[in-house]
């Protein structure tokens, strides 16, 4: 029985489980991490108030629950869903929205394009 290939399956056994540990652990991390965010979030009072207009960039574009395409952007990393956007708003365009609405906790607010900044 030759050993050397033995110890050498064995040591990238040892070297695969170590990999596998360290991402585990990088990913529980994070996890852990948004988690904290997430409810320091929860516990905040929203940074935009109803019926004031606020800047901010577009991250992206999402089907929010009134079934239009809106833009996402965070104001002081705020979530806010914005309706009426024109198609030649892109990701990474300003714009000035009015905020009209907060979901149940106060987590996001709903806002109407008011124009690009």
């Amino acid at each position: 029985m030759d050993y050397t290939v033995v110890g050498a399956g064995a040591g990238a056994a040892v070297l695969v489980l170590l990999v596998v540990v360290v991402l585990w652990r990088r990913r529980s991390s994070a996890a852990r991490r948004s988690k904290r965010a997430h409810d320091a979030a929860q516990e905040r009072e929203p940074p935009v108030e109803l019926g004031e207009a606020y800047e901010f960039g577009v991250t992206e574009f999402a089907d929010h629950h009134s079934g239009e395409r809106v833009a996402v952007g965070k104001v002081e990393g705020f979530v806010v869903f914005t309706e009426d956007i024109p198609k030649k708003v892109s990701e990474g365009d300003v714009i000035r929205a009015t905020i009209t609405s907060f979901n149940r906790d106060k987590t996001s607010a709903d806002a109407i394009f008011e124009g690009t900044a």
